[in-house]
């Protein structure tokens, strides 16, 4: 009895949390299915939003650079200039 009173506790916790998240809408242009494909496959594409007033050109090829050799994002060489090219000339500073 009390692992169900601890169940809903948690659930009821949890639900205005979840009712308050608003799903990502990234700015549509050519290259976001590229971005959507790779990068919300480690990552929430709100990591893209919230740092968006900080990159430069030079920070986005850096990020790119990093989530690929760093991180082992399997990201093609193509689709990382694509993901570049949208990423800075959609939310670069």
């Amino acid at each position: 009895m009390r692992a169900f009173f601890i169940l809903i506790a948690a659930v009821a916790m949890a639900l205005p949390a979840a009712a308050a998240e608003q799903p990502v809408e990234l700015k549509k242009a050519p290259g976001l299915d590229k971005v959507e494909g790779n990068c919300s496959g480690c990552h929430s594409l709100d990591y893209i939003v919230m740092n968006s007033p900080f990159p430069s050109a030079a920070l986005w090829d850096a990020e790119i650079t990093k989530m690929i050799k760093a991180f082992g994002a399997p990201i093609s060489e193509a689709d990382a200039k694509t993901i570049a090219d949208y990423l800075k000339a959609n939310y670069g500073s």
